[in-house]
């Protein structure tokens, strides 16, 4: 984890964490490392905060001042970006977005030639650039000033490559669309459109500051309303860069990325698309998924929370389907970071080719209860450490036995520990997460 590059870019609330001076050096830095040998091509999307036109500017000014050309995509997804930048050659792509958290919060995500979370060795370079610990980068001047081009087309292209991807007209379908007042608010609703879906659609209508406000895949009650209301047959739910996908059946229930992995999973795997017959999960997925792969004889692998360690899984390995419970779901064959609109595509492009309910095919998964508490500590290492830590985290791993399990981790941006039990009851998990509260607190390992 670098200073100021986490496992998802560089993120912090606008002009106090990530300043303008911050974009504009990363600017200056991107600019002069891609262009050293030729005329560097950058492309840059953003989510619709109100704060990502002020870091697109500044991100442009620092390009442009290093001789690089900015490829403009304006508001559009994380995934588009990504497609962008791998299908059309550029050098690398830059996603202005803070995902699902609030307005005033933003970030700065990159992305390589390959469509890829960006190196951590070239984020690490740009650090030292920011802190001012390597030598000045040379300004371009005359005719080797960048320029920066409106490129809307690419994300028109992007939109085509989705439409592409459905197997089945969707006119038969009445869909539900939430697009948290983000990214998606410029792309979804055209999809399922043009495919023909009978489309009700809510949080359409961004004004800067409403991004994820009490709506989206982080805020799911909304559209359960929506989709219980209208009785539609299915409904989608987006983060604010449209990475993420949560679902909704027929019935208004949650359908949360666990439950995708195994819809999706099954359904791969019955039409013998699913490479090693293994889907990646991170550590958080729940136990219930991993009893209904068993009985479905999918194999599985766990890596760390973080769609960056899914996707290096998956191409170290040649798996095709991975994923978190957050909703982040990487399709290999289609893309190289999770997609929440793609999601939503593959997700009815079972409901179609199956022609069964979405409630129908998640009932064979017993989703376990699940809680997670965030502990501030001092010093995350040293709590997690602590041999009576470490000692109750053992005690309660017996008394779970296969019927259960407790993960304590640490946050990799705050000073935090994470706490989950999963039970067979809701009981079950409070009095275990406490108790390895309780130990922290009497150890004097937390924090107020």
């Amino acid at each position: 984890m670098g200073k100021y590059f986490g496992t998802d870019g560089f993120r912090g609330e606008a002009n106090i964490k990530l300043t303008v001076e911050h974009a504009y050096k990363v600017g200056r830095f991107l600019g002069w490392y891609f262009g050293r040998e030729h005329k560097a091509n950058i492309v840059i999307g953003k989510d619709t905060r109100r704060s990502s036109y002020m870091f697109e500017y500044s991100l442009v000014a620092g390009l442009t001042a290093s001789g690089a050309d900015a490829y403009l995509l304006h508001v559009t997804t994380t995934p588009s970006v990504s497609y962008v930048v791998r299908t059309e050659e550029f050098d690398c792509g830059i996603m202005i977005s803070a995902s699902h958290n609030p307005f005033y919060d933003n970030g700065i995500k990159l992305i390589n030639r390959s469509g890829h979370k960006m190196d951590a060795g070239v984020e690490e370079m740009i650090e030292k650039y920011i802190d001012g610990e390597m030598e000045e980068i040379p300004l371009a001047t005359r005719e080797a000033i960048g320029r920066t081009i409106d490129y809307v087309a690419g994300r028109n292209r992007y939109i085509g490559y989705l439409i592409s991807l459905a197997t089945r007209s969707f006119k038969k379908y009445r869909i539900g669309l939430d697009c948290a007042n983000g990214s998606a608010s410029s792309i979804a609703k055209s999809v399922f459109d043009a495919l023909g879906a009978k489309t009700y659609v809510i949080h359409n209508d961004p004004d800067g500051t409403n991004i994820n406000r009490g709506c989206g895949s982080t805020h799911i009650e909304a559209l359960q309303e929506l989709v219980r209301e209208k009785k539609l047959d299915v409904g989608f739910a987006f983060d604010g860069d449209a990475d993420r996908c949560i679902a909704v059946d027929e019935n208004g229930n949650v359908v949360n990325g666990d439950l995708i992995l195994y819809v999706c999973g099954r359904y791969l795997k019955e039409n013998g698309r699913l490479k090693n017959d293994t889907v990646v999960t991170t550590v958080m997925s729940n136990l219930g998924l991993y009893k209904a792969f068993d009985r479905a004889d999918i194999r599985y692998e766990k890596t760390a929370v973080g769609d960056k360690y899914v996707y290096e899984n998956m191409m170290k390995n040649g798996h095709c389907l991975g994923g978190e419970q957050s909703g982040h779901i990487i399709f290999s064959k289609h893309a190289t970071t999770g997609d929440g609109i793609l999601t939503s595509l593959m997700i009815m492009e079972v409901l179609t080719e199956k022609k069964m309910t979405l409630a129908t095919l998640t009932a064979d998964v017993k989703i376990y209860p699940q809680l997670l508490k965030n502990v501030r500590v001092a010093d995350k290492q040293e709590a997690r450490e602590n041999d009576a830590v470490v000692e109750t985290i053992n005690t309660i791993e017996v008394a779970l036995g296969d019927e259960g399990r407790i993960l304590v981790r640490e946050s990799g941006t705050e000073p935090v520990l994470r706490v989950m039990v999963e039970a067979a009851e809701q009981s079950l998990c409070e009095r275990y997460v406490n108790q390895v509260i309780d130990v922290l607190t009497r150890q004097g390992l937390a924090v107020e």
